[in-house]
């Protein structure tokens, strides 16, 4: 008789949201899920733990008991947020997984990374996860390079060419058309009526939400549906796309010969002769995977033939890939690594922390 499967929880905690997953280890079957629209709470001190764990316990538990089974011999965590509001998370997730579910080894990850690894599993290369916000990440897998990263800095300080940049650059586009600017679009104008009301009442509709990235990025799909008709529309995501191969032409591991990359405000951006021939044909993301995730990517071909577009003149010598699975199959990638002692994505605090 073969000894009984261990099991391995994932756990994939963002904006819109939390989900969870469990699937015994050698697998018999496909994974068994469970997931809620509410969002763990984010405060002054970061990501709440407990709202957290209000939901994941009683989803796990119920999930162990459909499973037969007992207890999680690992887990991970991925977390929107969990590098820079994530001390609460780290703080307090270890112990009581340990106590409630009997983990013995835990990940606790930035969603970027169980992005990344549910887009390209263990192997090298760069994800972009575009959504809302936009982070992207890439690695060579070895200790020395660790993680590199790029933008994921909000909505405020970046995530440029995210559905919240999108859909600002949309709003504001419809503004200027209301006040008769240059630059503006009568055909999201009239959008923006028809999901919003009145354009002198947006900014107080919008700027007292505490989910104002998300409000934004509501708009996006509207920046989407205009574009084939509206040129304001289809530059708007065109910029959109140069941002998110900037972001994974950032992140590529770096080049073991050739030239540096030029320093940050050089070449198209500074209005120098466009460079992207001399910067990437030295090799930079050379042979490796480049693959794209989120919500995003739905606003299809308006975004996404712009986007093709510019990672082959960004990253001519990366392979652009279908990505394989979504941060929540990136989790159960990672804590199945644990358990089999197979994990190759580099432990790199605050971006994977591994906790025994």
């Amino acid at each position: 008789m073969s000894p009984a499967p261990a099991h391995v929880l994932g756990v994939d905690s963002g904006g819109s949201g939390i989900r969870v997953a469990l699937r015994a280890v050698p697998a018999d079957g496909p994974a068994l899920t469970w997931s809620s629209s509410v969002p763990a709470t984010v405060g002054e001190q970061g990501v709440d733990a407990r709202s957290l764990l209000d939901q994941v316990l009683p989803a796990a538990r119920n999930l162990l008991t459909q499973a037969g089974a007992q207890r999680c011999e690992a887990a991970c965590v991925g977390a929107a947020g969990m590098v820079t509001l994530g001390a609460g998370l780290r703080a307090v997730l270890p112990s009581a997984l340990r106590e409630a579910l009997g983990v013995r080894t835990l990940a606790l990850a930035a969603d970027a990374v169980t992005a990344y690894a549910g887009a390209l599993g263990q192997r090298p290369g760069a994800v972009v996860a575009a959504g809302t916000g936009l982070i992207a990440v890439g690695t060579d897998l070895t200790a020395e390079g660790g993680w590199r990263r790029a933008d994921g800095w909000g909505h405020l300080l970046g995530d440029c060419g995210s559905g919240a940049w999108i859909g600002r650059a949309g709003l504001e586009a419809a503004m200027r058309a209301y006040d008769g600017r240059a630059g503006g679009s009568p055909a999201l104008l009239e959008r923006l009526q028809a999901v919003f009301g009145p354009p002198p009442e947006l900014p107080a509709a919008l700027y007292p939400r505490a989910d104002r990235p998300a409000v934004l990025a509501s708009f996006a799909p509207e920046v989407g549906r205009c574009a084939p008709a509206d040129p304001v529309a289809a530059g708007i995501l065109r910029r959109a796309a140069r941002h998110i191969a900037e972001a994974a032409a950032a992140v590529c591991p770096a080049p073991r010969s050739g030239r540096e990359r030029p320093p940050a405000g050089t070449g198209r951006q500074a209005g120098v002769a466009d460079t992207a021939g001399a910067v990437y044909a030295d090799g930079v993301g050379a042979g490796y995977e480049v693959a794209l995730t989120g919500g995003l990517l739905r606003l299809g071909a308006p975004l996404l033939d712009p986007l093709r577009e510019e990672l082959q003149l960004q990253l001519p010598r990366a392979r652009p890939v279908t990505a394989a699975g979504e941060p929540l199959d990136g989790a159960l990638c990672v804590a199945e690594a644990l358990l089999t002692d197979s994990l190759l994505l580099p432990a790199d605090p605050p971006m994977l922390r591994i906790v025994c």
